[in-house]
């Protein structure tokens, strides 16, 4: 037969198009066509499958040949369609039948040799090909084993454009993948920095205790060596075992930014993405002409770490705005509106002025007016989506030379899983599963007040300030703090905590 189809895929932002790889070889002027919306990388399969079907052994004569990537509306990018390519080409060739390819999704880079290299996006795909009813997929060896965390499908990994001509008509057998779950098991390093390294600063320490605990943001303040980026970075230690349903959406981040390992594919331990102040929006959002994730969405259900927070542009930081509030990020082009996932916890650290010793006058060697610009940095929008504020104090000679045996990672680690396991049976029957994730229907339902606690919050919202959405952190908070307590309802002694986490950007900023 001259004409053949061959489905594949293509990944638009996180989005899985099916993509019919259409060839027609009849005689004629030997030529190579190919049409449908390609960019620059797909139109040059044609040299590369034409050599690497040469260099494989197969008969290429020479004809016309003609290849449409359908549908033709969606700009195709990436060398995933080589393998199609030529898979299509052979059966129009009668090489291979058609009949051999039905029900399968073909999909692999191609290098002039023959060899089948690896592209990014496989899981996302095979999952779509799931849904579709697909049950074979024909990948890259690299890729087999992060295609084979779909069960239900019936992944064939091949090295050679060779194997894949012989597992399709019959001469070679190829054993799909088998995904050994405890092969990607995931186990806490001993080595991994821990809590209990750090003297002292046990304020500190509780407030990321109570952040990971309820999936709060967070924001350091405090002069160098006081051991903001030592907090930050052991926050990871105390985050609760990942399930399956997470591990699975951040390995489809990963894997469509080809970052997945090809022997233990799953994901199993949350991102901690600390991000230099040079980067732009585009590198936190995410973008380019087909947009993809950025630092935001490669920090899903896990960290996103912004050490010296006034030294990012002011630009980059209104940005983050967004995706804290609504959990995705959306990212609008002419051709359409791309969304990522961004539901992470954001920790912040910064000085509180340029050279770090304010308010030890003392020691500081800022103006007056230096000290205001570098704190106006971050806007009260911005700050206002930190729901705990705290000082990390310098450290004193007794701290570093007291032997006293600190709390390590384990322990605290074993209080935040108690109480994230509260919240997920308070929000099984809702879309949340923390409570910084709480809207106003959840909130009324759960952080009600007492006559006590509503007197101090009045106080509170009077005293210092507050608006409606610092207002609403608080409760949030407070509920958190309530949880790591083991009780039901909120104390004026959560309350109060709670409370204390929003002081400080008035003691800085006087807003």
């Amino acid at each position: 037969m001259s004409f053949s189809t061959v489905l594949s895929a293509s990944i638009v932002g996180l989005k899985v198009e099916p993509v019919h790889v259409e060839a027609d070889v009849s005689n004629g002027l030997p030529a190579f066509h190919m049409v449908g919306y390609l960019s620059s990388e797909v139109k040059e399969a044609a040299e590369r499958v034409r050599t690497a079907i040469r260099n494989s052994g197969l008969d290429y004569p020479a004809k016309k040949t003609v290849i449409n990537l359908s549908p033709a509306n969606v700009k195709k990018k990436g060398a995933a369609f080589d393998l199609p390519i030529a898979v299509a080409i052979l059966i129009s060739l009668g090489t291979i039948k058609q009949k051999d390819v039905g029900g399968m999704l073909v999909i692999g880079e191609l290098s002039l040799d023959g060899r089948v290299r690896k592209v990014p996006g496989i899981l996302p795909i095979v999952l779509e090909a799931k849904e579709n009813g697909i049950t074979r997929c024909l990948v890259p060896k690299e890729n087999a084993a992060e295609g084979a965390l779909v069960e239900g499908v019936s992944v064939i990994g091949v090295e050679t454009l060779k194997d894949a001509v012989g597992y399709l008509t019959g001469s070679r057998m190829i054993e799909p993948e088998q995904y050994r779950a405890e092969d990607g098991a995931a186990e806490w390093d001993e080595e991994l920095p821990d809590y209990g390294d750090i003297c002292g600063q046990e304020a500190v320490k509780r407030a990321a205790e109570v952040a990971v605990a309820g999936g709060h943001n967070l924001l350091l303040v405090g002069p160098p060596g006081s051991g903001k980026s030592m907090t930050a970075k052991r926050i990871p230690t105390i985050f609760p075992p990942m399930t399956h349903e997470e591990s699975m959406e951040i390995t489809k981040v990963y894997s469509i930014l080809g970052l997945v390992d090809s022997e233990r594919p799953l994901i199993q331990k949350r991102p901690f993405r600390s991000v230099h102040h040079t980067a732009s929006r585009a590198a936190l959002v995410g973008g380019g002409a087909v947009p993809v994730p950025g630092e935001i969405s490669m920090a899903h259900e896990g960290v996103l770490f912004l050490d010296e927070l006034p030294e990012f542009s002011k630009n980059v930081l209104e940005v983050l705005r967004q995706p804290l509030e609504e959990r995705q990020v959306r990212i609008a082009r002419a051709q359409g509106t791309y969304q990522f996932p961004a539901n992470f916890m954001l920790v912040g650290a910064m000085n509180p002025c340029p050279c770090g010793c304010y308010p030890d006058m003392n020691r500081c060697t800022c103006t007056p007016g230096q000290i205001q610009h570098y704190l106006g940095k971050l806007s009260q929008p911005f700050l206002d989506r930190m729901d705990i504020c705290v000082e990390a104090p310098r450290v004193g000679y007794e701290s570093l030379a007291e032997k006293r045996k600190e709390e390590r990672s384990a322990a605290i680690r074993e209080r935040v899983c108690r109480a994230r396991e509260i919240q997920t049976l308070r929000y099984c029957d809702e879309k949340i599963n923390t409570n910084a994730m709480m809207g106003m229907k959840e909130m009324e339902k759960y952080c009600k007040l007492g006559e006590n606690e509503n007197r101090m919050m009045r106080q509170a919202f009077t005293r210092l300030g507050l608006t409606a959405r610092t207002y609403h952190k608080i409760l949030k908070v407070a509920r958190t703090i309530a949880d790591l307590d083991g009780a039901e309802q909120i104390k004026s002694e959560h309350l109060q905590e709670a409370i204390g986490y929003r002081t400080l950007d008035k003691k800085y900023w006087g807003r």
